[in-house]
Parts: C-alpha cells; sequence; structure tokens
C-alpha cells in the first residue's frame, strides 16, 4: 500500500556570491527576510505562509553538500516557477527585477492556459514567474 509524501513548509536553498547584495535586490521586488534566520551566512526569503528561500553565501552553502557547487550564471540546475494572479503581475514582477539589475533571458511566453516570463538573479538563478488562466489542452 503506497502512503502519499506530503509536507507543511519547503526550504528551497541557493547560494549567492554577496548576500547583502542579493538581499537589495529581493528587497526591490517586494520579498521580505526573517530576520530569526540571518547572520553574515545567510537569511531566510519569506515567499508565502510556509514557503522560503534561504540564501546562503557561497562558501557557506559549500559546507551543506559533498559535490562543487554550481555556477548559476553558466549553467541551469533548478527552475524556481512562482503563480501570480494575473499577467498583469508577471510583467511586473519581472520588470521590477530587471530594474533592479537582473536579467530577463528570453520574452514572455502565452501558452493559452498560462503565460509565463522569467528572470535570472543578480547570481543568474531562474525564476519563472506565471499566470495560470485555465487547465493545459488535454490530448
Amino acid at each position: 500500500m503506497s502512503t502519499a509524501t506530503t509536507h507543511r513548509q519547503i526550504f528551497v536553498n541557493l547560494p549567492v556570491k554577496d548576500l547583502d547584495r542579493s538581499v537589495g535586490f529581493f528587497t526591490e521586488l517586494g520579498y521580505r527576510f526573517n530576520p530569526a534566520f540571518t547572520d553574515e551566512n545567510a537569511t531566510c526569503m519569506i515567499l508565502g505562509e510556509n514557503l522560503f528561500v534561504m540564501l546562503l553565501v557561497e562558501k557557506y552553502f559549500a559546507s551543506f553538500v559533498t559535490k562543487p557547487v554550481a555556477d548559476a550564471s553558466a549553467s541551469t540546475g533548478s527552475l524556481i516557477a512562482l503563480p501570480v494572479d494575473s499577467r498583469e503581475a508577471v510583467d511586473a514582477i519581472v520588470a521590477r527585477a530587471v530594474a533592479a539589475g537582473g536579467q530577463a533571458p528570453r520574452e514572455a511566453v502565452d501558452h493559452g492556459f498560462m503565460y509565463q516570463h522569467g528572470f535570472e538573479d543578480l547570481d543568474g538563478h531562474v525564476w519563472e514567474v506565471l499566470h495560470m488562466a485555465g487547465e493545459p489542452p488535454q490530448e
């Protein structure tokens, strides 16, 4: 008999080169940080209720892993997808990210049922912002 695995929280951990610079970038996008989980090595960015991103200075991040830390500016290891309430919100977040020093590596894509656009943060991590306006097509 199979039992479904579920979780009440998620903490995504990302390596960053300059913690203060990354905090400034994400503050410009409107995110807040939990001071209880913040020091010179890390901070806890709040995405929503029970949704967090730990931004860890690369050397500190490396202390948790056995493989080399990937350079997100040279390769993509993950896509962090963030649903929002409207197409306008997608465009607004990407515009704020670009204004704060990030990059939009490609144009927005309209799949009909889903509108998406994304940005790379200051370290090259890819954030896909999307709005679902319906169900995917059934084949």
